[in-house]
């Protein structure tokens, strides 16, 4: 279990990493979208793939997550953080750079693609951002 959860916490900087690369690049090249463009793209959203098999896979075995406490409590803190707005930010965050991703890879200009990678992927780390267990808001997870 141990494992897993360090795997899930260190992977969080490989695809923060990945989603501001290719965030920088979707805001900086317009005129062409060359195979490079693509694969970063989509390696991005594999990588929010993975991360979430494995959150998928916390959320069902981890002592720190309790689907009943979490939607059901109105208390707030760890319970209710893992169990509810963890797992629901993420969800909609990958979702939404999926479909931005499939909305890139089926558009016909070069400048479309960039510019729909940029806005879905920018919401999707707005997300992340925002649902991440950081260490100052105390709740139980470290920086790795």
């Amino acid at each position: 279990m141990e494992i897993l959860v360090r795997t899930h916490s260190g992977l969080r900087w490989i695809v923060l990493g990945l989603l501001i690369y290719a965030l920088i690049n979707a805001f900086t090249k317009k005129d062409s979208y060359e195979k490079s463009d693509r694969l970063l793209n989509m390696f991005t959203m594999v990588s929010l793939h993975i991360q979430l098999v494995i959150g998928l896979i916390l959320y069902f075995t981890s002592s720190k997550v309790s689907f009943v406490e979490g939607w059901m409590s109105e208390k707030t803190g760890i319970l209710r953080f893992y169990g509810m707005e963890h797992i629901s930010l993420m969800l909609i965050a990958i979702v939404i750079v999926t479909i931005g991703h499939g909305k890139a890879k089926r558009a016909t200009e070069n400048t479309k693609k960039h510019k729909t990678i940029a806005l879905y992927y920018t919401i999707g780390l707005i997300l992340i951002l925002a649902s991440i267990p950081w260490p100052f808001r105390n709740l139980g997870a470290g920086w790795f």
